[in-house]
């Protein structure tokens, strides 16, 4: 399976072998329980600690992430729980973690947290390979490249070699890129994190998330931190997101070969500016992003004049849906200052290009543009 292509492996990860009468790809195993009878050492027992439908989702994740290596893949209910679980796990108090300024916006409430418990947290930002300057004595760097929602790319392997260099653990939110995109264990990460919400899955209808890992005694931390505190995904969730694997790379193909139309076009607008794409050659990211990453993501971030300008923009919007999400089959932007959480300005819009017929979707933001700045 190590040489195969993308859209090969996506369609046949975590397939169990064939057997007559039975399908393809298993359903959904419902179960708190087990039959379990003497000593509790077969492979389910009880339902917080493993079921058959998440091993075949964890084995299907960990060959796009890994293709031909052994890795150990957990899987959450959400993508903070598998965030949570990397931290938490491996933080103690009088630790120092790395994290960064611009990064997801519930990353300011984990630090809270870390903080509340005696753990140092620093903070730099990820363009310029910023947290190189916060390392020395860290337990954990935390990286999120590209950076949501500003787009912003640090070089993986750069500050991977700096970190384990002085001990330091790596992980990265790999949440925008997918494995499709960017691989971080490739790059030397020690943890490879997701929320499958987003692109992995795709369909905006499921929460999951997971982190996966190569040296076992790691992966052993993260599951023992599931089990204690229970962040589990539902069985039905995880088969969902089994299924949804096997149009990963034609979903992700669509929609980076869109979304570098999208910031191509958007370039020519004169009341768009602060354009961010990492494929975009004039990107200040691309240099690093071309690197590293196969492909460059489904999101576009730029800026209109201020709040008012942006609403209007969205409201006029016929294909698009005006949502908090992104990395969906079908195409969502937001304001994303609404939130309060990011350091952005009023007018910043997330754009995530979905799979519509790039014509269609772009004439449509050129509508939008033209009625929201007339």
């Amino acid at each position: 399976m190590s040489s195969i292509g993308d859209g090969t492996r996506a369609v046949r990860a975590g397939l169990p072998e064939p057997q007559q009468y039975e399908p393809t790809l298993p359903g959904p195993v419902f179960a708190a329980h087990f039959h379990l009878s003497g000593e509790p050492v077969g492979p389910y027992t009880y339902g917080r600690e493993t079921n058959p439908t998440w091993t075949h989702l964890e084995k299907a994740i960990g060959e796009l992430e890994a293709p031909g290596e052994e890795v150990v893949t957990t899987v959450f209910a959400s993508g903070m729980a598998a965030i949570s679980a990397v931290l938490f796990s491996q933080a103690r108090a009088g630790d120092i973690v790395v994290l960064p300024t611009d990064g997801y916006q519930a990353l300011p409430l984990v630090r809270e947290q870390l903080e509340a418990y005696g753990v140092e947290v620093r903070t730099a930002p990820t363009g310029g390979d910023g947290q190189l300057t916060a390392l020395e004595g860290a337990k954990l760097l935390w990286i999120e490249t590209p950076s949501n929602p500003g787009l912003d790319v640090c070089d993986i392997r750069r500050l991977v070699e700096a970190a384990h260099a002085g001990g330091t653990l790596v992980a990265v939110d790999n949440t925008l890129a997918t494995p499709i995109g960017q691989r971080p264990l490739d790059l030397g990460a020690d943890f490879s994190v997701a929320s499958d919400t987003k692109g992995m899955t795709g369909h905006g209808d499921i929460l999951l998330g997971h982190v996966t890992c190569r040296d076992t005694d790691l992966a052993a931390g993260v599951r023992r931190w599931r089990k204690v505190v229970g962040a589990i995904p539902g069985p039905m969730e995880a088969w969902l997101a089994h299924r949804s694997l096997a149009t990963l790379q034609l979903r992700i193909e669509r929609q980076c070969s869109t979304a570098l139309t999208l910031a191509e076009a958007l370039v020519e607008r004169s009341e768009v500016t602060g354009l961010r794409y990492p494929g975009l050659p004039s990107d200040p990211s691309y240099p690093v992003a071309v690197r590293q990453m196969r492909r460059f993501g489904s999101v576009v971030s730029f800026e209109l004049a201020d709040r008012q300008t942006a609403e209007r923009f969205l409201e006029s919007l016929r294909l698009v849906d005006d949502a908090t999400s992104f990395g969906g089959l079908r195409s969502t932007a937001e304001r994303r200052g609404r939130w309060g959480g990011d350091a952005v300005s009023e007018g910043f819009v997330r754009f995530s290009v979905g799979a519509e017929d790039p014509e269609d979707l772009l004439a449509d933001v050129a509508q939008a543009l033209d009625a929201a700045t007339r």
